[in-house]
């Protein structure tokens, strides 16, 4: 019963990521000023805590190593790139047009650790 609730966590955490990163996203893109508002600096980071907490502890309650699951080291990596992607999109890229690829990019990512959640292959969709 605890994996189901870290995995309901999990599941849970990773639609307010989703939908916080394509939100600050549009701001950035908009350049709206909402973007300073503290909350949008502060809950992100808490929300993505939790979702990578729930992650770990999922991984120990199933009794999973990722070393021998290759899906679980292409989530791993793709969430280093996705946090390299999401913090040039939205702090770090030189020019809006850079900052707009970045974006796309990082949004691209989460579509492809997601497919690789639901399918468990690290090539979603080749067997």
């Amino acid at each position: 019963m605890a994996y189901d609730l870290l995995k309901l966590i999990h599941v849970g955490t990773v639609y307010i990521t989703f939908g916080l990163f394509l939100t600050r996203g549009i701001w950035m893109l908009l350049d709206s000023p909402r973007l300073q508002d503290r909350w949008v600096r502060v809950v992100p980071h808490l929300n993505d805590t939790l979702l990578l907490t729930a992650a770990i502890a999922m991984l120990v309650a199933g009794g999973l190593n990722p070393l021998a699951h290759p899906w679980l080291i292409a989530k791993i990596i793709g969430l280093l790139l996705y946090i390299y992607l999401g913090t040039m999109a939205l702090k770090r890229g030189r020019t809006k047009t850079r900052r707009a690829l970045y974006f796309a990019a990082a949004l691209a990512t989460i579509g492809y650790l997601i497919a690789v959640a639901v399918t468990k292959q690290v090539i979603p969709g080749v067997i």
